[in-house]
């Protein structure tokens, strides 16, 4: 065999890896975008991974109908540089522009995966025709896994922190076009002039589309929020946007509101002070969730509060919120406070390690909307959390819209409820459900829960601007289209907040 041969042998078995490599991050940049763009995280990852396998199977059975392998393989490579690499920005723009992307979505992965389904079989026909000795083909498939391994670690890892969605996505189309380029130079002389200059402009488009990737990411996100937007990131865990208008801010994780600095105060003193007012003691507080601070700012009124840990998976929300002077200031430097400790885990983690007892402890966490976020509402999660409070403590959970999710509300309620008393054995938690109008969220539910329920309150602190004690009397009345209504208990096993969640604002809004 010829070192020409072989080198091009070598070449085939790198392109193998690399394609792998794109073909992986396309899919993982589909899911992700999907589950930002339309909810419910674990149906658009089924939905993608299965469309997407699907594809793949079909271009691999259509990859026969391929005369000339080579070319074939060329080609296939330059139309995945287009569609995988302009799929992002093209889904943006769309759901920017009418609001609707599953569609293109859908299309896109579709052919995303017939053109990676096609390489193996190329590849492996491509080697053949080159004489590769004692071929095997279980050695491309072997590399082609290795190569979707190593992407499933860079995606979380480097990709998606690095480099965000809109600019993954045609980098990697810039990386599928490399490969096309250099087997036309392995390969020079075999292919025709078309494919070259074909090539050529893929390769300029895609990366002027790198170059201006910043600039686009501004542009669909002027269209999909109303105010200037200040920051927008993804991490490795949401994406991040920061909008402001004049003196108004407001957060958004994953494209959902989470406060508006106008009403913020509404939701962070419903949340907080019925639980501080009726627990007997306060000097040791857990906050789960509520990286933006709001919450230990309202913790923090209360003289005797002298430890308070704050427990918030994305480390850099809680950066942003603690030392960007304009944001810090929302939440009254409460994260650079002596008596507030950060720490960035995974909530059920953290209570893992028994770190109470707590006298107080508030869950401020996002809506459940999908099964990560479901298990932090379930029976279990609140067995752990009761075996970190102490015996007089007292818990507060913020329970979405009794209005628009009523049946997600009242199985928050339900789940508490049935949680096992460590102090009374053989009942349950005490529960108590109350609401309040938030005007960025519409008609907002909590429910506090303890072994027992103190039913005097403590005088409230000073600086609050809408809770009273007037207030909690009336956020205890439900009215008839949202009173208690029966609910399932959320566990584990079956998930059943998710569907109530979902089936209730789906009800509303779609």
């Amino acid at each position: 065999m010829t070192s020409a041969s072989r080198g091009r042998e070598v070449w085939l078995l790198i392109a193998t890896f690399l394609v792998a490599v794109a073909g992986l991050i396309y899919e993982l940049i589909a899911a992700t975008l999907s589950s930002y763009l339309l909810g419910d995280s674990v149906r658009q990852f089924s939905l993608v991974i299965g469309v997407f396998l699907t594809a793949m199977g079909l271009g691999a059975w259509l990859s026969r109908f391929v005369n000339a392998a080579l070319p074939g393989f060329v080609w296939a490579q330059i139309m995945l540089g287009v569609v995988g690499g302009f799929m992002a920005p093209a889904l943006f723009f769309t759901y920017a522009a009418t609001g609707l992307v599953q569609g293109l979505l859908y299309t896109m992965l579709g052919l995303v995966g017939v053109l990676s389904g096609m390489e193996i079989p190329l590849i492996a026909r491509v080697l053949k025709e080159i004489g590769a000795p004692e071929f095997r083909f279980e050695n491309v498939l072997t590399v082609d896994y290795v190569g979707a391994f190593a992407a499933s670690l860079a995606f979380p890892i480097l990709v998606v922190p690095h480099l965000g969605l809109m600019s993954a996505s045609l980098a990697f189309g810039v990386l599928n076009l490399c490969v096309a380029g250099l087997s036309l130079l392995v390969f020079r002389g075999r292919l025709g002039f078309g494919v070259h200059v074909v090539w050529a402009v893929a390769l300029v488009a895609s990366l002027a589309g790198v170059w201006k990737s910043e600039q686009m990411v501004a542009v669909v996100d002027a269209a999909l929020f109303e105010d200037d937007v200040i920051l927008s990131e993804t991490t490795p865990y949401q994406q991040v946007t920061i909008t402001r208008f004049r003196d108004r801010t407001r957060l958004f994780l994953n494209h959902s509101i989470q406060f508006d600095s106008y009403d913020e105060h509404r939701y962070h003193e419903a949340l907080v002070h019925p639980a501080m007012s009726h627990a007997p003691r306060r000097a040791r507080v857990l906050i789960l969730g509520g990286g933006d601070g709001m919450a230990a700012r309202e913790v923090l009124r209360w003289d005797d509060a002298r430890e308070v840990v704050l427990v918030d998976l994305d480390a850099r929300v809680t950066e942003l919120f603690r030392d960007h002077d304009d944001l810090a200031a929302l939440n009254a430097g409460a994260l650079s406070d002596p008596r507030v400790q950060v720490i960035n885990r995974d909530a059920w983690q953290y209570l893992e390690q028994m770190p109470g007892p707590f006298d107080v402890v508030i869950l401020d966490l996002p809506d459940p909307k999908s099964l990560s976020l479901s298990k932090l509402y379930s029976r279990e999660f609140y067995g752990l959390l009761v075996q970190n409070l102490s015996a007089q403590g007292v818990v507060t959970t913020q329970a979405g819209s009794p209005l628009f999710a009523r049946q997600a509300f009242w199985s928050i309620e339900a789940t508490l409820a049935a949680v096992s008393n460590p102090f009374a054995p053989g009942k349950g938690l005490e529960t108590l459900p109350y609401h309040a109008y938030v005007p960025s969220f519409g008609d907002w539910g909590f429910v506090m829960a303890a072994p027992v329920l103190a039913r005097d309150a403590a005088a409230l602190p000073g600086g609050l601007q809408f809770w009273t004690p007037q207030q909690w009397v009336a956020s205890q009345v439900f009215a008839s289209d949202i009173e208690p209504i029966e609910a399932e208990v959320n566990s584990l096993q079956d998930h059943a907040l998710v569907g109530y969640y979902l089936d209730g604002w789906d009800r509303w809004f779609r």
